[in-house]
């Protein structure tokens, strides 16, 4: 039986050592393949649609364009791919903005290969990324209006936000709870609906700011 092919990813940073270094890491790994380079946002835009990569890793500081802009126009073209911020910035307003315009992911450069790798394919696997030590900051840089804290969930409901807060995709979370895929996508649109959040990023938050001590 053939492996599978290896996912394909797009590597976006306008420093050229850098993405020099992630080439060559990545060259040891069987399942995961640069399929292009860009050295800002505009001329990443241009290779979506012939390079079709499974994921973009994304620099935040470009000339040009930089990466939160390119992920807003990504997502505007309908790209379906992950889109992960491998950066050295922590500021809020950039990890607020990103994960609003639902970037799988938060990285940030100073992390261990070994880590960047992992990380990588856990986001292709559907979970959501954020690098260690960033968490309380995302939490701070989303933090859900005071009033959703009185918002009554059913234990079920509690549950597909718990499974959403460990950065499991649907499919995975079906597959814990024992419904279906679509069962989940329901439950989680009728959670957003219900706790006036915009992405299951939000709802991953408003789970960790009040289902932490929950039983």
């Amino acid at each position: 039986m053939n492996p599978p092919p290896p996912y394909r990813i797009l590597l976006v940073d306008d420093h050229p050592m850098m993405r020099r270094g992630i080439r060559q890491m990545l060259e040891l790994e069987d399942d995961l393949q640069i399929v292009g380079e860009a050295g800002h946002g505009e001329e990443a835009l241009g290779l979506i649609e012939p390079l079709r990569p499974d994921l973009v890793l994304l620099d935040n500081n470009m000339p040009q364009l930089n990466g939160i802009e390119t992920l807003r126009r990504l997502r505007a073209m309908d790209y379906r791919g992950k889109v992960l911020l491998f950066t050295v910035s922590d500021a809020e307003d950039d990890i607020r903005d990103a994960l609003r315009l639902d970037a799988d992911g938060y990285l940030l450069k100073d992390m261990e290969p070994e880590l960047l790798i992992q990380y990588l394919r856990d986001a292709l696997n559907g979970a959501l990324v954020i690098s260690p030590g960033l968490t309380r900051v995302m939490a701070q840089a989303l933090r859900s209006p005071p009033r959703q804290a009185e918002v009554e969930l059913t234990e079920r409901e509690r549950q597909v936000l718990r499974t959403i807060a460990s950065g499991y995709s649907n499919k995975v979370i079906g597959h814990k709870l024992g419904i279906t895929e679509g069962t989940v996508k329901v439950h989680v649109k009728n959670l957003l609906h219900k706790l006036g959040l915009r992405s299951r990023v939000e709802a991953a938050v408003w789970a960790m700011e009040h289902l932490r001590n929950a039983g």
